[in-house]
């Protein structure tokens, strides 16, 4: 399985996914700021990935910093790695728990502080790993045998430090010896259904269909998809789930198809600050994403365009919330806080 960051003696080595699946290549951020151009230009994506990534941003930072005015120096390192992306929780979650274990060793010697800052960042890799395998064991179950299961986006490998949310679940109930296929979405405009989510799970060898984003209704009415399973970048404390742009609609229809509708995602990605999905804030990203296509321009020049990365969709179209403490159902404002308050020692 490809590993999507990577600590290593020459920095933090990711895998560009912008270049997949036509070059395998890999990038190596040298200092905090590659990191964040490498999270703002998409070289690395998917809520967990993120913040993984910005952990290790801050580490990179604080192994470069010097002894003068360190304090200030981590607040610019942790404020250029919040300033590129706002919709992803996981991201500021990361940051955050970076910035509290800085601030318990400040009264060590720089050395000390280096060494525990990248230990903390490579803790957090594993932890994601680990969390993704707990939240495919508790997903593999919702999943119909024999059936196809239809996703959006990509919240695989690629999308998080290894083995996926989304896919994560997938691949769980394929190795319970479930009989599936996937169906994914093309996931327009930056085609991360067709170039990231194909090229994962072709390379697994699990059975996949790749459709356009329009043709979603379709299938889902004809009773082939057993099930829907998407990621999320972040989750209000009542159940209301921003992720890739589209995600409502295929929730819609799945709804209206009587599809089990499922979301996928670790603890880290819930916000129980925000009441609802109206506040959770949606990126707006570049217009050369709508009108180009690999470079290639298919619109008329001069045309008005929006391009939201993200939309929410209301927790009553969601069936369950997949997370590595458990499976929460409605009432969201209930089951979403008992798995917040669970101790860590009741993870499995």
């Amino acid at each position: 399985m490809v590993e999507t960051v990577q600590w290593t003696e020459d920095g933090v080595v990711m895998i560009d996914q912008t270049r997949l699946p036509r070059e395998e290549v890999y990038v190596t951020c040298r200092d905090y700021r590659e990191v964040a151009e490498a999270i703002r230009s998409m070289v690395v994506r998917g809520a967990p990935a993120i913040g993984v990534s910005a952990a290790m941003g801050v580490a990179l930072g604080v192994l470069k910093a010097s002894e003068e005015d360190l304090d200030g120096q981590v607040e610019v390192i942790c404020e250029t790695l919040a300033a590129t992306r706002p919709t992803a929780v996981n991201l500021f979650w990361a940051i955050d728990r970076m910035k509290r274990l800085y601030a318990s060793l400040r009264h060590l010697p720089l050395s000390e502080i280096r060494e525990r800052m990248v230990k903390e960042a490579q803790q957090i890799k594993q932890e994601d790993i680990a969390i993704n395998q707990a939240i495919g064991r508790f997903g593999a179950d919702l999943v119909p045998d024999g059936k196809t299961v239809l996703t959006h986006c990509n919240a695989g490998a690629l999308a998080t430090a290894g083995y996926g949310t989304a896919l994560g679940v997938i691949r769980a109930a394929v190795a319970a010896g479930k009989r599936i296929d996937v169906f994914a979405d093309e996931t327009r405009p930056f085609l991360q259904g067709a170039r990231l989510t194909a090229w994962e799970l072709q390379q697994d060898g699990i059975p996949t269909t790749l459709i356009t984003d329009n043709m979603a209704g379709h299938f889902l009415k004809s009773g082939r998809i057993g099930c829907v399973v998407v990621g999320a970048d972040r989750i209000a404390a009542n159940g209301d789930v921003a992720n890739k742009v589209g995600t409502y609609s295929v929730a819609v229809l799945a709804k209206e198809n009587n599809v089990p509708f499922y979301v996928a995602a670790p603890i880290s990605t819930l916000d129980m600050t925000l009441e609802s999905g109206d506040q959770i804030p949606i990126e707006q990203r570049s217009p050369s994403e709508v009108t180009h296509v690999f470079g290639v321009e298919v619109a008329p020049p001069g045309i008005s365009v929006e391009n939201p990365a993200f939309d929410v969709t209301p927790s009553r179209y969601v069936t369950a919330i997949i997370t590595e403490r458990g499976v929460a159902r409605p009432p969201y404002t209930e089951s979403l806080r008992k798995l917040v308050s669970m101790p860590a020692s009741a993870l499995p």
